[in-house]
């Protein structure tokens, strides 16, 4: 039995490996830490059993030290994080506060905890990052791998580089055991709407544009939350301290393919389900009408990044991972759990 600090936990990956971890891990405890901002939900993981939410924020160091004491915690699994671009351009000051101050609180308190003290104890401190570290790649460039160089070109990626970075020198300077891995573009349930799968899916469900930046050509490695979480199991039981592990889902693909596929799937649900003319009049497909017709070009995002693309040889090699979800198959599981859930996101359409 283990007992694991699990950070974001009530977001949509840390979410997500609450139930993994649940569900394969049956007799592990998870504290929860999660400061409940417009991105994290307690009903995301009502019912865990094994979970015990905390609503706190990573920077008080003070009460992350009183948790891993007295939940006798020895892995870290730190997901909290502000993560859209966007809203990273329009205020950055939040994404510098929460992933490089936060990261740091964390580390000082494992810092304090595990080695400081004297207790000699087996630890992890497991760091989820993202791809978009690596800056942008050219059409014929290869995929990012671990020993590509650093060129962050948002907010949002320059501050968690910085965190990256953090938990590396945690690592060399003090001997914190830690393990990072940095994953593509995630997908599937509990993803707050502002993502492009769920907020076009639920745009199209409202009969409201979709709203495709650019020419709809920005490339990118989709990843099933499930093969996230199965990635980060392999990097906490077979991840070596101080490893960096790229976790991808081998399915790169231009926005405008996976847009087009949100249209199909939409207008193919609302063909196969009874009754979702009557919940959803006003999508284009409860009229017989393809949900294409949303599609709308707007100006693109500032400094967007033109491609992303995961080599993930280093993480099949030295820890099995092997991404068990398909694309057109886990986005249509995707959707229909959307539409079987209407509970869980109605709330999150008026937060901000």
């Amino acid at each position: 039995m283990a007992n694991l600090l699990v950070t974001g936990g009530a977001g949509f990956i840390g979410g997500n490996f609450v139930h993994y971890w649940a569900e394969h891990h049956p007799d592990d405890r998870m504290i929860v830490l999660d400061c409940l901002t417009y991105a994290g939900n307690r009903s995301t993981i009502e019912g865990v059993e094994q979970a015990e939410l905390v609503e706190g924020d990573i920077r008080d160091q003070e009460l992350v030290e009183k948790l891993l004491r007295e939940h006798d915690i020895s892995t870290i699994v730190h997901f909290a994080a502000e993560s859209h671009v966007d809203r990273s351009i329009s205020g950055p000051d939040a994404f510098i506060d929460t992933n490089i101050l936060g990261t740091n609180s964390l580390l000082k308190a494992a810092r304090k905890l595990w080695l400081d003290s004297g207790t000699g104890r087996e630890h992890r401190f497991h760091h989820i990052s993202t791809d978009e570290v690596f800056g942008s790649l050219g059409p014929e460039d290869p995929a990012f791998s671990e020993t590509t160089p650093y060129a962050p070109n948002s907010p949002y990626s320059a501050s968690k580089a910085a965190s990256d970075h953090l938990v590396r020198a945690y690592h060399h300077t003090y001997g914190l055991e830690v393990t990072t891995s940095n994953c593509s573009n995630n997908y599937g349930p509990y993803q707050y709407p502002e993502k492009l799968i769920p907020l076009f899916l639920l745009n199209a469900l409202g009969g409201r544009n979709l709203p495709i930046y650019g020419d709809g050509m920005n490339v990118r490695d989709w990843l099933h939350v499930e093969d996230h979480c199965r990635g980060i199991e392999a990097c906490l039981t077979k991840g070596q301290p101080g490893e960096t592990y790229n976790i991808g889902g081998g399915e790169e693909l231009p926005n405008m393919a996976v847009i087009d596929r949100i249209c199909a799937e939409v207008d193919r649900a609302f063909e196969e389900v009874d009754g979702l003319a009557d919940r959803y009049p006003d999508a284009p497909a409860a009229r017989g009408q393809e949900t294409a017709s949303l599609k709308t070009f707007v100006t693109d995002r500032a400094g967007h990044d033109r491609r992303y693309a995961i080599d993930e040889r280093k993480a099949k090699a030295e820890l099995g991972y092997v991404p068990q979800h398909d694309f057109e198959s886990g986005l249509s599981q995707t959707l229909r759990w959307y539409l079987e859930n209407e509970q869980w996101w109605t709330p999150l359409l008026g937060k901000k």
